[in-house]
């Protein structure tokens, strides 16, 4: 009877040994899908980081980095985890050929957005982020299959077989002296110049000394002149102080494009700006625009990803115009901008070294 019993309880073990190891084929998979995804994040936030990095000027510096807020979100330890349980589980082989296929692809945000079609990828102090994209804000309704890069890295946009994009530059007193003459010759036509800015550590406020020089020299070569406030304001009273500074320093010229306020961080951690809440920055930034707009001068908010989704509440600021920047060849961000700033390499006749490059969706009347 024991070798009966022994011969018909096998099948019975099989069962379970079979069930054993189906449990642990579905866990080791989902351990390693969520490694696999995560992984994925790492890379996307590394080329943000390098995207969205200005390191041309020392009141321009900027990196991607912003307050956890949202809830979908992972930190680098918990990431840790992951990654070494799908390593324990023996997907050494299948991370490292996604690394290679993330390492050669052309563009990581292309590759996430059929993953998260309804949101932003956002990488900000450690963690993680998936912005939800707000379909009550205002759209653009911009076309990948429309946009051109030129040979020299320049950026067009096409309809109709038109280019109906404009060639633009921002500059401070970091390109030095220029030739506008051959600046507008080089196509430019339109050129947002520093004003000033206020000091990230001392927060007075400096003039640009190539101001003036810039404007006239735009102008009196034909190019449509707006200007830019590198701001650092911590309340609304200074914010309306920059504003005003910037009103009396113009009066003299004839300004067709927008007066833009410019709301980055700087890399210090310490520098005053980067310490408020989002609800005054924001607040900051309507008393600038509202200053300026009563004036009756045209109104532009300059700003990044990190400030459109993780700094401020852009949905208070839906009726200014946006200056969007963004460092890679394509339409990802959603919301309505007329300008795009898409490098700070650009290459401009009469320009010593870099400038920054935009493409302007529309002229303003003069």
């Amino acid at each position: 009877m024991e070798e009966m019993t022994n011969e018909f309880e096998q099948p019975e073990r099989l069962r379970e040994l079979k069930k054993k190891r189906q449990k642990k084929n579905t866990t080791t998979m989902i351990v390693v899908g969520c490694a696999l995804l995560f992984l994925t994040l790492i890379a996307a936030s590394i080329v943000l980081y390098i995207w969205v990095d200005k390191s041309i000027q020392e009141d321009r510096d900027e990196e991607v980095e912003a307050v956890a807020i949202q809830e979908n979100s992972i930190s680098e330890e918990e990431l840790e985890r992951l990654l070494e349980e799908a390593r324990k589980e023996g997907a050494d082989a299948v991370l490292e050929e996604l690394a290679e296929c993330i390492n050669q692809s052309s563009s990581i945000t292309t590759a996430l957005r059929p993953l998260y079609k309804d949101s932003l990828v956002v990488a900000s102090e450690g963690a993680y982020h998936f912005v939800p994209i707000n379909k009550d804000m205002k759209m653009n309704s911009y076309k990948a299959e429309n946009l051109q890069i030129l040979g020299n890295g320049q950026v067009e946009y096409v309809e109709n077989g038109e280019v109906i994009s404009h060639k633009g530059i921002d500059v401070s007193k970091h390109q030095g002296e220029i030739d506008w003459a051959k600046v507008a010759a080089d196509g430019v036509e339109f050129a947002f110049i520093r004003v000033g800015n206020r000091g990230y550590g001392s927060g007075a406020i400096v003039d640009d000394p190539q101001f003036e020089a810039n404007v006239v020299g735009a102008i009196t070569n034909g190019i449509r002149v707006g200007v830019y406030f590198f701001s650092q304001a911590i309340n609304e009273e200074e914010a309306i102080e920059e504003a005003r500074f910037v009103l009396e320093k113009v009066a003299p010229y004839k300004i067709s494009c927008p007066i833009v306020l410019d709301v980055e961080k700087v890399s210090d951690s310490e520098a005053r700006m980067n310490k408020i809440s989002k609800e005054q920055r924001t607040a900051n930034t309507l008393a600038f625009l509202k200053e300026v707009e009563a004036a009756g001068y045209k109104t532009m908010l300059y700003h990044n990803m990190e400030m459109a989704t993780m700094k401020m509440d852009m949905t208070q600021l839906e009726n200014y115009e946006k200056w969007f920047a963004y460092y890679n060849k394509e339409l990802y961000y959603p919301y309505a901008y007329s300008v795009w700033q898409y490098t700070d390499k650009g290459k401009v006749d009469g320009i010593t070294g870099d400038v920054d490059m935009n493409i302007s969706f529309h002229l303003w009347d003069d």
